[in-house]
């Protein structure tokens, strides 16, 4: 296990109900809330009304900011910072999915700074991320998922898109820690089949990917992770038949939560390789991020990870899906065939192809990969992976 610092100085409150505390906890934060959501979803199932309305009997200002779209945008986080800082807003409330709560803590950053947040991106031409990253002033924010999938409502991370270019990429530092996360798992109820599927797979990857890549002397970490999948791979398909089952929406919440907190995360010194080679796809082409996901990592197992590492891959088999094969090997591949059934299950199944991306796409989206994920010239994975490798990937689903 290598050497390391865990920082979570986030206040969680889960439970179903516990969003009739916003009140309190807003007041406790500022004098006036920038409020930010999406445009649709808060509102048709009657949310943001009822979280105005709790603000409004607490007695806090606020500020609606409803332009948040999915993979969000740095023109978008612009204009919000702008907002906040013309009407006076001096902490920030997300209330939604990955998207808003990303948006909405590259919000804080930019309301403070006054910079554009394409500026903090990694790997933007200008590369002024190195002056302004890590971030360590933000206005506070605090954040009401209501997905369970990125974990964006307890950590210190955010991924935008700069549309302009198609450019996705993230940043981070210690003042985009939300100060207080209300996770209420009544608020995921409404979400459809189809998402609660992507959104697993997005907890799966976070789960995964430092697992496969790390060293094996984690027994903690492993064993925190290995029952998180397993509880995701449970639930998530209760969650998609039976929506309003309040035992699955919570353990997906939760295990959303952990999954990519410093208690799954600690001392592993890997990354998140998947999550790299999947930015161009989503930033490009608009597609679910958890979907992109799902479909590239059949290909990134069965080229790399069974090839480099099949004893890790053996273990998640064993340890997670049932796998009883004797040899690492047998057992690896036993473990991909095991999982490509559980996304058959909850309805991922697609190629590239079947989103609009042309096979002369590949070698572009290949490159922005490495530029914005790798650093100089690769990804850290169970090897460095090339350029040609991550072209290997997109072409084995393609």
């Amino acid at each position: 296990m290598y050497p390391f610092q865990v920082q979570f100085p986030t206040h969680i409150y889960f439970g179903v109900g516990e969003l009739a505390r916003v009140g309190t906890e807003a007041r406790a934060l500022g004098t006036k809330a920038l409020l930010v959501t999406g445009g649709q979803s808060a509102k048709s199932t009657g949310l943001l009304a009822k979280v105005e309305q709790l603000l409004q009997e607490a007695n806090v200002p606020y500020q609606l900011f409803d332009q948040v779209e999915p993979n969000p945008r740095t023109s978008t986080v612009d204009r919000g910072g702008q907002l906040a800082r013309e009407t006076n807003c001096d902490f920030v409330i997300a209330l939604g999915g990955g998207s808003v709560m990303d948006a909405a803590k590259a919000i804080a950053a930019v309301a403070l700074s006054g910079r554009s947040s394409y500026e903090y991106l990694r790997g933007n031409p200008q590369n002024t991320a190195k002056e302004l990253v890590p971030v360590t002033e933000a206005l506070p924010l605090l954040t009401i998922p209501t997905v369970a999938a990125t974990g964006s409502e307890a950590n210190n991370i955010t991924v935008l898109t700069h549309w302009e270019t198609h450019e996705k990429s993230s940043f981070s530092g210690p003042a985009l820690f939300p100060k207080v996360a209300i996770l209420d798992p009544s608020l995921t109820y409404t979400v459809p089949a189809r998402v609660t599927a992507e959104s697993s797979a997005d907890i799966f990857s976070h789960l995964f990917e430092e697992y496969l890549v790390g060293p094996n002397d984690a027994h903690v970490q492993d064993g925190v992770t290995e029952a998180l999948i397993r509880l995701v791979v449970e639930f998530s398909t209760v969650a998609m038949t039976e929506p309003d089952n309040e035992e699955a929406r919570s353990t997906l919440l939760w295990a959303s939560t952990l999954g990519i907190s410093p208690f799954a995360r600690a001392g592993r010194n890997a990354g998140y390789p998947l999550h790299k080679i999947e930015h161009p796809l989503s930033g490009h082409f608009d597609m679910s991020h958890g979907r992109g996901l799902a479909i590239l990592s059949l290909p990134y197992f069965e080229q790399f990870v069974a090839i480099d590492r099949p004893e890790r891959l053996a273990r998640l088999g064993r340890e997670c899906f049932r796998v009883k094969a004797e040899s690492d090997q047998d057992a690896a591949q036993a473990t991909i065939q095991a999982i490509a059934h559980w996304y058959q299950q909850m309805g991922i199944t697609q190629r590239l192809s079947d989103f609009g991306i042309s096979r002369d796409d590949l070698p572009v989206l290949a490159r922005e990969a490495i530029r914005t994920g790798g650093g100089i010239d690769h990804i850290p994975s169970t090897r460095a992976l090339s350029t040609d490798d991550v072209l290997r990937i997109y072409e084995a689903c393609f």
